[in-house]
């Protein structure tokens, strides 16, 4: 990996935003880690498994990320049984490569030890609405994204897992996980078997807003992003071909319209309801 210099920081953001800012002006950022750029999912691991005392570290990086409110509505499971691990890649069938991962976690909200707070002090519980979900769920993914930082720092290689969510019920009933606890998303781990390819963003102009939002030229930043993107990192597969067919050029925005045309995961309110959870 290149030294952080702003030089080495332009190249790789180049590689990422056809908008990319020039920062070879920037003074100082050797704290910055090159490899939150650089970085890409991993799905294929070598086999090499991954010290537990380093796990245990990364779990407490992630537990030492921002939290709203100071509640720490979050926790992680570490999958170290070889049948756990198994279990949860059988519940995920679509993603044949999570059970080559030498390492599964799962980061679950947990709006449940507030609650037990509230009974243990005698208060009233008075925020039993959407909002309780929400900051849950924020600090699961804060904790999610702090703990794969901190992972491809080391080296090492990491993946979400949302498909948990497809058998949302299944993975809470293997967890083990009380009411008011679900799963967020999993997370596959371990040392890279080809270093991760860098996916391209979205324009920065699409995506990153002053003072206003703004959609302004909305429409010709994804068609050009999506000539772009078609051109460099072809699908090998188009979505729902025995619904929509085939097209050239096969694009971004296609495949995520196309994955969106269809009911997915839609007994998760439902799911969420039967954990507890009120929508008010």
């Amino acid at each position: 990996m290149d030294q952080p210099t702003p030089k080495a920081l332009t190249d790789i953001l180049a590689q990422r935003f056809a908008d990319a800012p020039n920062c070879e002006g920037l003074q100082d950022i050797a704290g910055l880690p090159i490899s939150m750029v650089a970085r890409g999912a991993c799905r294929a691991f070598s086999p090499k498994p991954v010290p537990e005392l380093l796990i245990e570290a990364l779990c407490a990086v992630a537990m030492a990320s921002p939290t709203k409110s100071d509640l720490q509505q979050r926790d992680i499971i570490v999958l170290k049984s070889p049948d756990m691990r198994q279990a949860l890649a059988a519940l995920v069938p679509d993603q044949a490569w999570v059970a080559e991962a030498p390492m599964l976690l799962v980061f679950c909200g947990n709006n449940r030890r507030q609650r037990q707070m509230h009974d243990w002090q005698d208060l009233p519980f008075a925020n039993d609405h959407t909002d309780a979900l929400f900051n849950a769920t924020a600090d699961a993914a804060i904790a999610l994204g702090a703990f794969i930082t901190a992972a491809e720092v080391l080296g090492l290689g990491a993946c979400p897992i949302s498909a948990v969510r497809n058998e949302a019920q299944a993975v809470s009933n293997l967890l083990a996980l009380p009411d008011h606890v679900f799963p967020f998303a999993g997370l596959a781990l371990g040392h890279p078997k080809d270093p991760p390819k860098i996916s391209k963003r979205l324009p920065l102009s699409v995506t990153s807003h002053v003072d206003r939002f703004s959609e302004a030229g909305l429409e010709e930043a994804v068609a050009s992003y999506d000539a772009e993107r078609a051109s460099a990192q072809p699908y090998k597969s188009q979505r729902f071909e025995a619904l929509y067919g085939q097209t050239d050029p096969y694009t971004w925005s296609q495949d995520k319209a196309r994955q969106y045309s269809q009911p997915e995961r839609a007994d998760f309110g439902a799911f969420l309801r039967a954990k507890g959870f009120r929508f008010a």
